[in-house]
This record gives C-alpha cells, sequence and structure tokens, in this order.
C-alpha cells in the first residue's frame, strides 16, 4: 500500500513538474485590438505585445509558470497580464482557478472583476489588498485594492501570483523599471545658488560641437558635403547646448527670473510628478525643426536613462532667464532656441541619477526628395543627489500579518470566547452540566457560535482544508495558502487542542455551526411534536463507517483528479448553508435544508453519518490523553441509563464511552452527577436512608 502511495504521489509531482504555459492560440485572442501578440521570449510563456504598428509595447504572460502560488483548492490561480514597456498593468484577466468560495458560493464575475483595479497602476506602486489600517490616510504611498467580502484570502492569493510574476518579468526583462518610488525635490533644501555655482558644481552642463567636429562624424557618408557653413567655418561652433534640471527649487531660482520662477512652480503645483528639465542651444543647430509643435516631444531631441528611454515633451512655458545667466542664453531664448521640457517621475525617471540627452544632428542630401542622415550628439548629466528626497518605501506587510491586521478584533473576541469556552469544560465542566439551566446555557454557546463564527466570522471549517493540505504536500506546493484566512486558522488550533484533551468533542460538539443548526433543528423538531428516527443500534453502527468511506473517497479524488476536488467536496453543505447563507443554485439550497429537515426527526443525521470532516476529526481524536467522561462500575451493569439517553449512540452497553463518536454534549455528565437520576446514585442514598432508619 505505502508502495502505491509514493508511486502515485510521484505521478502527481510530476504532472506538475510538467505543467507548461497555455499554446499561443488560446491566448492570443486575450490580447485586446490594437495590441497583438508577438514573439515568445522565454520558456516560461512570456510573450512580446505589439502595438498596431508592429513595435514593441510590453509584455503578456501567465502568472501560473512564474509564481504557482497554491490557492485553496491546493491549485494555482492563473491569471494573464500585460504589462507596458514602462512597467504598467495594461490588463489583468483571470484565467482559470478552482477556488471553492467561487467555484461554488460567491458570484464568480466578483473574482474576475477584482482584476479590472489593475489598470493603469504600475509595478513600483504598492498594491495592498484591503483598506487603510491605523494610521494610514490618503496621503499614503500604498494603493488599496478593494477586496471581495467572503472571498478576501483567495483574493490575496491571486494578488501575490500577480505581483510575484509580474515583478519577475521586470527583473528579466525590464531591468531600468523603478524598483521603488522615485527621487523627488526636497522642499527642505533651500541654497542660495548663482549660475557660476550652477556651472562650477555641474549642475548646470554644457556640450560644444565645433562644425569640424560634426564633418568628422558624418565623414565618408553619403552627407559629408552636405554642409558648407560647416566646411567654411570649421572652429565655430555648430552646438552649444547648456542643461539644467529646474526641479530642485534652489537651481531653478538661479537660472530664471522672480517672473518665470513663479511660473514654473505655479505649473508644478498641477504637475506634481513632472520634472522640469532646461535645455538651450546658443550655436547654429537648434533645437527643434521647423515642424515642431509647442506641448508635444521635441523631434530633435531624446534621452535615456539606464538603458531605456526617458519620455520628454514640451512644457510649453515661457522663459524668463535669471540676469546673471549669461547673454548668449537670454539672445537663444529670445530667438526661440531654448525650451523647458519635462517628463514623468512615475515612469521610472530617477533625476538624482545619471542620464543622457540626446540631440540629432540632421542634414539632407539632395533637392527633392532628400535622403535625410543623421549623427547623435550625447551630454550626460546628473544632478547631486542632495537636492532630492526619496520617500520612504512603504514595505507591504507580509500576508499573514495582513490577514491578522485585518481580523485583529475577531480574532480577539473569538480568542476569549475560546479560552473562556475551554476553561470552562476542562476545570468546570460537572459543575456547568449540573446547573438547571445547563441546556440554555448550551444553545446560547452554540448561538454565538452559529452566528459569529459561521455567519459573521466564515470560520465554519471544512474538509476543503485538509485536503488542500494534503494536495500541496503531494505537490511540493506551500502552504502559505494557510495563513490567509487567520480567523479560520484559530478555530483550527482550538479543534486541534480539543483533540488531546477531549477527542473530537470540542469542535463537532461545541464549535461547529452547521453542527449546530442541526441541533437546534432537533429541538424545533420536539417542538412541533415530529415523529423521532431512532436508528436501530446494528444499523447505527453500520452507517457510522459511511463517513469514513466519504473521507477515503475524497482522499482518493486528490490522487486521482484533483483539480475536482472542490466539487467533491461539496458532499459537505456548510458552504451552503453557512459561507454563502443559502444564497446559491437550487440544487446546494435543496440539499442543505434535506439534512437540516432530516435532523428535525433524526438527531444530526450528517454530523454522526456522512460529515468527512467529522470523520477527520474522529482520526485526530486518537490524539485524546484520557478518558474525561466519569464513569462508574455500574455504568453499562446494570445502569443503561446513559446509554440509551445518547442521542448519538456513542455509549457502548459495557457502559465504555466510544470517544471516537462522543460530541461533547455532556448529557452523560449531567446524569452522572444528579442523584435524582443516575441509578446507581439514587440505588446508593436508599440503602443509606433504610441504614439511617434501621439504626435509629
Amino acid at each position: 500500500m505505502i508502495r502505491v502511495l509514493l508511486f502515485l504521489c510521484a505521478l502527481v509531482q510530476a504532472a506538475a513538474a510538467l505543467a507548461e504555459p497555455l499554446p499561443r492560440e488560446v491566448l492570443e485572442p486575450l490580447v485586446k485590438p490594437p495590441m497583438s501578440l508577438g514573439a515568445v521570449l522565454n520558456d516560461k510563456g512570456v510573450y512580446q505585445l505589439l502595438n498596431s504598428g508592429g513595435a514593441e509595447a510590453g509584455y503578456v504572460f501567465e502568472t501560473e509558470p512564474m509564481a504557482p502560488l497554491p490557492g485553496f483548492s491546493g491549485a494555482p490561480i492563473n491569471l494573464l497580464v500585460t504589462l507596458d514597456l514602462d512597467g504598467r498593468f495594461l490588463d489583468v484577466q483571470l484565467l482559470s482557478h478552482n477556488e471553492p468560495i467561487f467555484v461554488s458560493g460567491l458570484p464568480e464575475r466578483l473574482f474576475y472583476e477584482f482584476f479590472d483595479q489593475y489598470r493603469g497602476h504600475s509595478i513600483s506602486d504598492t498594491l495592498v489588498v484591503g483598506s487603510p489600517y491605523g494610521g494610514a490616510s490618503e496621503g499614503s504611498s500604498l494603493v488599496y485594492l478593494d477586496g471581495v467580502t467572503k472571498g478576501t484570502a483567495s483574493v490575496r492569493i491571486a494578488h501575490e501570483s500577480v505581483l510575484a510574476a509580474a515583478l519577475q518579468v521586470a527583473r528579466e526583462k525590464m531591468g531600468g523599471i523603478a524598483s521603488g518610488p522615485p527621487a523627488y525635490p526636497d522642499p527642505a533644501v533651500d541654497e542660495a545658488l548663482t549660475w557660476d555655482d550652477l556651472v562650477a558644481q555641474g549642475l548646470a552642463q554644457r556640450l560644444v560641437v565645433t562644425n569640424a567636429q560634426i564633418d568628422e562624424m558624418f565623414a565618408g557618408t553619403l552627407w559629408e558635403d552636405d554642409d558648407p557653413e560647416a566646411k567654411e567655418a570649421p572652429e565655430a561652433a555648430y552646438l552649444d547646448l547648456w542643461v539644467v534640471d529646474l526641479g530642485p527649487p534652489s537651481i531653478a531660482r538661479a537660472v530664471l527670473s522672480d517672473d518665470g520662477f513663479a511660473q514654473l512652480q505655479n505649473f508644478l503645483e498641477i504637475s506634481t510628478t513632472d520634472e522640469p528639465i532646461l535645455v538651450v542651444e546658443t550655436a547654429r543647430h537648434g533645437l527643434v525643426s521647423d515642424a515642431f509643435v509647442r506641448n508635444t516631444s521635441p523631434d530633435w531631441i531624446s534621452a535615456e536613462q539606464g538603458g531605456f528611454p526617458i519620455a520628454l515633451r514640451d512644457a510649453d512655458l515661457l522663459i524668463e532667464l535669471h540676469d546673471d545667466v549669461p547673454d548668449a542664453l537670454h539672445e537663444a531664448v529670445d530667438f526661440g532656441s531654448g525650451l523647458i521640457l519635462r517628463t514623468d517621475r512615475r515612469l521610472g525617471f530617477d533625476p538624482s541619477a545619471p542620464w543622457t540627452l540626446s540631440m540629432q544632428a540632421v542634414r539632407e542630401h539632395g533637392m527633392f526628395q532628400p535622403e535625410i542622415g543623421s549623427q547623435s550628439l550625447d551630454l550626460t548629466h546628473e544632478t547631486d543627489a542632495r537636492f532630492f528626497t526619496r520617500p520612504e518605501l512603504p514595505r507591504p506587510v507580509p500576508p499573514w500579518l495582513e490577514a491578522l491586521r485585518g481580523r485583529a478584533v475577531d480574532m480577539a473576541i473569538a480568542g476569549v470566547g475560546l479560552t473562556l469556552l475551554i476553561a470552562l469544560l476542562w476545570g468546570r465542566q460537572s459543575w456547568l452540566a449540573g446547573l438547571r439551566a445547563f441546556t440554555p446555557i448550551r444553545l446560547g454557546i452554540l448561538a454565538a457560535v452559529t452566528g459569529f463564527v459561521g455567519f459573521w466570522g466564515q470560520g465554519q471549517l471544512s474538509i476543503v482544508t485538509p485536503l488542500a493540505t494534503l494536495r500541496a504536500a503531494l505537490e511540493g506546493g506551500s502552504y502559505a495558502f494557510l495563513i490567509y484566512d487567520s480567523f479560520s486558522l484559530v478555530i483550527w488550533t482550538a479543534a486541534i487542542l480539543g483533540f488531546f484533551l477531549w477527542g473530537r468533542g470540542l469542535f463537532c460538539g461545541w464549535l461547529c455551526p452547521f453542527g449546530a443548526l442541526q441541533e437546534f433543528a432537533s429541538h424545533l423538531g420536539r417542538l412541533l411534536r415530529l415523529p423521532q428516527i431512532d436508528m436501530p443500534a446494528h444499523w447505527d453502527k453500520r452507517l457510522k463507517w459511511l463517513k469514513y468511506v466519504v473521507l477515503a473517497a475524497l482522499v482518493g479524488v486528490v490522487f486521482v483528479a484533483p483539480d475536482y476536488t472542490d466539487k467533491a467536496a461539496e458532499v459537505e453543505p456548510f458552504k451552503t448553508a453557512i459561507t454563502t447563507f443559502f444564497m446559491r443554485e437550487w440544487y446546494y439550497v435543496a440539499y442543505a435544508l434535506f439534512w437540516l429537515l432530516l435532523s428535525m426527526m433524526l438527531f444530526k443525521g450528517f454530523c454522526r453519518y456522512v460529515c468527512p470532516l467529522g470523520a477527520l476529526m474522529a482520526i485526530g481524536g486518537a490524539l485524546r490523553l484520557r478518558r474525561w467522561v466519569p464513569r462508574r462500575e455500574e455504568c453499562g451493569t446494570p445502569c443503561q441509563l446513559c446509554r440509551v439517553r445518547c442521542r448519538y449512540g456513542s455509549i457502548k452497553p459495557q457502559g465504555q464511552v466510544d470517544y471516537s463518536e462522543c460530541f461533547q454534549c455532556l448529557d452523560c455528565v449531567t446524569i452522572h452527577d444528579d442523584r435524582s437520576q443516575c441509578v446507581p446514585l439514587i440505588i446508593a442514598d436508599r440503602k443509606d436512608t433504610r441504614m439511617r432508619m434501621a439504626a435509629k
């Protein structure tokens, strides 16, 4: 048998290892026009994204091949992500998943709609699922994505998959994308600078190219003789270019007049993420061609940083220079050879790092339909980092901590309630069972469990979690999905602790919301005087094995057809009754109602005979360290009262308690300590009475 299990495990692991990206014909229709799918770039299914002109515009990839984080079914959530070259999300589409809450529970469209929120955000943004916590405000650089109520855990897993895959592509394909918030001018830096200071410190940088130098660049080409002016005055300046970053206020004041500085600051108050760059050309080349249109990208000027292009655009601002600036620059500006360009820092531009501005030297050959030739004249500029600051990168808390924060109050209440319940059942069990109001107290606790743990906290434990854990173990996957539902993890912890103290009884008898609903249904059936089904002992014994068969079948599905595990787990009506509050397809609702209605006549029939989670709890109950139900020698021989009264059939004719079937209802404890019910105590009291009377 062990060899068979090992063989099946090997098959599952091999299947996982052989999982490949979806074929091109599946992905191609999902790319929205005018974009199209380009060439595949690696064996993990990363494709080029092409624009309408066929040029590379970004990347398209699935998350599963690169970030196969298991969901609650044990299977990864697969998404198709489209990024542009600047690292912005153009689209995120859900391809496949087996998340139980969305497969047959919440409307699946909510899961699809969640991913619409990524559009327009950048991988350099700090994206988190949830709402601002604690002192977070609108000014925070965290970007919050709205989760899905009752499905937040699955959404968080999907979000982690998107980020993990996107950042992997960014590192491999877009190394120049900023990995954090961009630097911006520090308003606290206020230095009294002059134009000479800017030149001396390299804050105003200059590129001079003579006619002789430009001739040398075109030498040997078709255009070497197409600039007579260069031949006539070889030592004269062809290009005399000045570049200054006007973002830092201290630098801008040294370059611009008071009115010019005020105009620039007004512009920056609106365009808060733009970095303004002054370019002035004082020689004969000029900055732009005659076809240039204001407020557009200059046709002769380009820039790059870290191997990636910088998008430059005319800011359409009038330039008034400071009196200290040389006359040559004033004259150039007056003749239209000066521009203030802008670039958006959010697109990856770091003004505190070196970047290169390129000026195209253009020549034409021929009169009619001339052929155009060009040479690049490059100037590398860097503004000292002292003028900039960078917002401290907010570190998204680990998913487990985010889950804890989101449910902190609920978990605190649950923790206090569980502590009190365990303490009561551990130290004051007999006292509790002996209270006249024990039944109302028990029903009150069950009502609180149903309302708070079940409907409010969504802490109904399910066989889905153990099956997903088994699948993760077989496929060598991560168990991280367990921490995304921190509230349920608290209930699991209490249930496992209960294994050692009482067996399955703590969860099945006190902490299962659906079990509580069945108990309420039984009381209602008795109030309505419905006929009660008293299962014969031999049938009761046989039917109790059915839940173990159901559990074994579900484990078999994990090995043979793991993708159908969540469907098979619908044998539990928990999701219908508790998670979705009966808001599902009619056949699921009918199935859950069947068991509740049956419980009005057959006490907790589902729990006793069918529940696979109950079977697992019974197996876990083998860890029990003590026999906690008090017994006497007379129990079973001759007294059978507890066995007759036990509606679970967990007391044997010999008087021993079958702890694998005990739900810790405490009815037998009530009888054991009640001198008016317990037969051995009644007989003993009668003997004492007779002896006292005889003594008199």
